[in-house]
């Protein structure tokens, strides 16, 4: 494999060989990179709904005056 990429120029190795294989990975590399931040954004939303139902209970049960409103 070295002999072969010996005896090309310099762009089919830095430029050619890189886009034929976005081409043809280049569905999976989306298709990854997608996933990864459906994954991220999951996560975060998560957190976040986590982090809210934590205040609200913290809120509600830290003073009892707040209960009388009800």
């Amino acid at each position: 494999m070295r002999e072969i990429f010996a005896g090309m120029p310099w762009w089919v190795k830095w430029v050619v060989v890189p886009v034929v294989a976005l081409f043809v990975f280049g569905g999976l590399i989306v298709g990854v990179l997608s996933f990864l931040v459906g994954l991220l954004f999951k996560a975060l939303a998560l957190i976040a709904v986590v982090a809210g139902l934590i205040y609200v209970g913290r809120k509600f049960t830290a003073s009892p005056s707040a209960r009388s409103g009800w």
